[in-house]
Formats: structure tokens, sequence, C-alpha cells
């Protein structure tokens, strides 16, 4: 019972697809759990952030109703610990349902604790106890990271587990970093009623197109949050028990403080303990895994999958990585990883959303690049709901017409992108896009208006003239 065709280290999203697709393919599967079962995405991550976003969306959208002559609405928070108990069942709830339950009914698959776990020779260490397989796959995952800001462990810091496990709801909130998870929780904090200031070294969502990190900003600013970028960090005190922050801002140095730091500065691959260096295996300067295409590892039989490695941090791809990574480690497969056409959400209110290339990307493939942005004051469905925030960008090949990518900036937007995705994946022209009959009065809609937008003014069209 100490031998199997499979070890996998992680219980998550990533490793329980690995798992299932082995034992699916009649493999005898070890899954070691390290840390909480279910991983990242259903207890502290995806599942508890949207229910709480959701819920700040309930609340501003009774106090946008004003936006429609005639109506007038509100809504607060009233029961702060009633909300994170909500979101505590919730995820209860999920984990023992698309985790917990699932394994009885996988007989191949063996279920060992919640580690420890160490790579050997030959199969895995869990404590005591080895196991022995010919192929491991690792999905460890990954935590906030905590940056290194003098001071910063002698303040009243968060990181965003921390912040959705408040007891009570705070006055003021500081947010290190611009990335999708401080600036999806930090509007879910301030739509909550707290006072929220959002720092970052450069812009917004630094990894999108400017054109987006500017909505957004503006769209925040406009909600009441406070917006410094462009900063550097230089050191954190405590002060009559708030935290004050000292950043420089074009060359200016100010003090910033608030009940709490919230540190969304990115995250840290679970990598340490697994005796990665000992067996050869190959980390980056983050100590994540580096995996070739084929997920394979630097040593032949270990592979990895998802946050702990230096693939897309995004669990539905972590999720892809590993059912790859178990097909090539033990069903004889030859996949290899593909995000060109990868779709992206980030849960604000309008969403951010985007698949494939964005315009600097295009420029530095060496692509002759056009692009298209239109606002969503062009967008029919936008001008009913009397929610014009937002933009949809195009990204194409000038020599080709071949769509590269694109961002779309809306309230609708999370449901739109797959749209993008699959033109991008079967390699559509912007002309194509253009001339596809789309619903009206749908976000989506706007995909078609931005391809046109690319050859003609869609101002001057009458409603469904293209």
């Amino acid at each position: 019972m100490n031998h199997f065709d499979l070890a996998v280290i992680g219980a998550g999203s990533a490793g329980f697809s690995a798992a299932i697709t082995a034992a699916e393919g009649g493999k005898r599967v070890a899954l070691i759990g390290h840390g909480t079962i279910g991983g990242t995405c259903v207890n502290v991550g995806c599942v508890p952030s949207k229910t709480m976003i959701r819920a700040a969306e309930a609340i501003h959208g009774a106090k946008a109703a004003h936006r429609f002559p005639g109506l007038r609405g509100e809504a607060q928070v009233t029961d702060w610990a009633a909300l994170v108990a909500a979101k505590d069942d919730l995820v209860a709830n999920l984990r023992q349902k698309k985790y917990a339950d699932l394994l009885p009914g996988y007989e191949d698959v063996t279920y060992i604790g919640e580690g420890p776990a160490r790579l050997v020779n030959g199969g895995v260490e869990i404590g005591e106890h080895k196991i022995t397989a010919p192929k491991v796959i690792v999905a460890t995952g990954g935590r906030p990271a905590v940056p290194d800001i003098a001071g910063i462990d002698a303040v009243p810091a968060l990181d965003s587990t921390q912040l959705l496990e408040l007891e009570t709801l705070p006055e003021s909130l500081i947010f290190l970093g611009g990335g999708y998870i401080g600036v999806e929780l930090a509007q879910m904090m301030a739509r909550m009623g707290v006072a929220v200031t959002i720092v970052c070294r450069s812009r917004l969502l630094p990894r999108t197109d400017p054109e987006v990190s500017d909505a957004l900003s503006d769209i925040l600013r406009a909600e009441g949050v406070s917006v410094v970028d462009g900063v550097s960090y230089q050191a954190a005190r405590a002060e009559d028990g708030h935290a004050t922050l000292t950043v420089t801002q074009d060359g200016v140095a100010r003090d910033l403080t608030a009940g709490h730091l919230v540190l969304t500065t990115g995250r840290t691959p679970n990598s340490e303990g697994l005796g990665l260096a000992d067996m050869d295996v190959e980390t980056d300067k983050r100590g994540a895994i580096i995996v070739s295409d084929d997920m394979s590892t630097t040593r032949p039989g270990i592979y990895a999958a998802g946050d702990v490695t230096n693939r897309d941090q995004f669990v539905y791809m972590a999720a892809y990585g590993a059912k790859m990574a178990a097909r090539n480690a033990v069903l004889d497969g030859t996949e290899r990883y593909d995000n060109t056409a990868m779709p992206w959400v980030v849960f604000t209110d309008p969403q951010v959303a985007g698949a494939g290339l964005s315009e600097a990307q295009a420029h530095a493939a060496g692509h002759a690049v056009k692009t298209s942005v239109i606002g969503l004051d062009n967008v029919p469905r936008a001008l009913a709901a009397r929610d014009t925030r937002g933009l949809i960008k195009l990204v194409a090949d000038a020599d080709t017409d071949r769509l590269l990518g694109g961002v779309i900036v809306a309230p609708e937007g999370a449901d739109s992108i797959q749209t993008l995705a699959m033109a991008l994946k079967f390699a559509m022209t912007t002309k194509a896009l253009g001339a596809t009959i789309f619903p009206y009065l749908t976000t989506v809609e706007g995909l078609k208006l931005a391809a046109q937008t690319f050859d003609m003014d869609v101002a001057k069209l009458s409603c469904c003239a293209g």
C-alpha cells in the first residue's frame, strides 16, 4: 500500500485535477495534503473574496439607483459578523462538496493527511512515512507575500486572508499594491463603508494597458477611494494603534495613516521544505518551480503545476496545467502548455477582463500593431443601463488583420471576455469579428462595435446597423 504510480503533493484545485486525471486513466495515486484540503481558491481566495465582493456590489447598486430618474436607494452593512459567518459557511460547504466528498468516488486515489511532505529519491516522505512513486507532481500553491519594507512587522497589518476574517468592520485601510487582489478587495471594503487608500509603485493593474489603468483609477476615485500611484515605499511604523506608511511620490515624502495596512503586493510560492534543491529541482528568484511547456521540472520524473510554479497564477490555469502534468507524467501524453487565448478577469466593478496580447506585448512580439478603443458610451447596453463606465480595446496585426488580444472594462466584462478568447483561439480577423451577428443590447456586442471601429466611426451607425 506504500507504492503508487503517481504521488501528488497538494490537495487544492491543481492537486485534485492531477489526481483525478491520473486515476481516470487507471493509475494508482497518492494525494498528499499540503495545508487545508481545497487549497487557496475555495478556502481563502476566489470563493470568499467573490461572495464578499458581490455583497458590496449590492450596497453600491442600491446607492447608485439614483442614476435612473425617479429612483433612490440606500443600503449599508448592518451586521458585519453575520456577513463573514455566511462567507465561512459557503466556504465550508464548497470545500466539503467539491473536494472532501469527491474522494470516496475515486478508489484509485489514496488521500494521505495534510503534510508536510518532502521529495526524496524514489518518492515522497511524509514525516517518518515514505511512499514510493516513479512520478511526482508538486502542486503546493502559494500564499500572500510580505513586502520588504522597514518596520512592516511592527505595524497592524493584514494579508488578504486575514482581511476577510476580521471580526469587526475597520474604519480605515491602506492597501499596498495595485494588482488584481488589491483593487478587488480595496473597492469591496470601500463600498462596505471603510475609508480606503491604495498605494502602488507604478499604476493600477500594471500588466494591462494604460487606458485600463487610467479608467479604473478614475472609477475608484469617483467612489471615494484614494489612489496614490507611482510611489516608493520607505518605512512603516505604529502610532497610537494605527499603521503609518511613509512613501515617496514625485520626490516628496508623505505619511499615510490607517487602522491597518493590507498587504496585497503579490504571492509567494509554497516551495520551502520540499527538498527541491536536494533533488536538483530548479526554482526562480521568487522560489517558484521552473517548469517546461510539458510541466516537467529540471528533475526527470518530477512535475509541478499551479501557483507554486512560474506559470499563470489563476485557478483554472492551475487545474489545466495539473491535468496536463498528469497526462504527460503517467498517461503517455505529449501535451504542451498554451495560454495564447487565456482569458483573465479582475472582479472590480466594472469588471476588467482580457485575453491574448496587450498592445505593448504585441509590439514586443514583433507585430505591426493596430488598435481600436471605444468607450462604453458607444454600447447600447451601457446606455440603457445608464452606466457607461469603462471601455473596450482590441489589438490586431496591421498586416494580416488577425486579432491578437483585447480588454474589456465593463459591468459584464467577465461574462463577455470568453467570446474574445474564442475569436483568438480560432484566429479570427477584425473584419470577421465585426461581421459576426451579436445579440442587441448586450455588453458583448461591444466587441463587434470595437472590431468595426478599426474601419469606421461606429458613432455614426444606427442601432443594429452593423
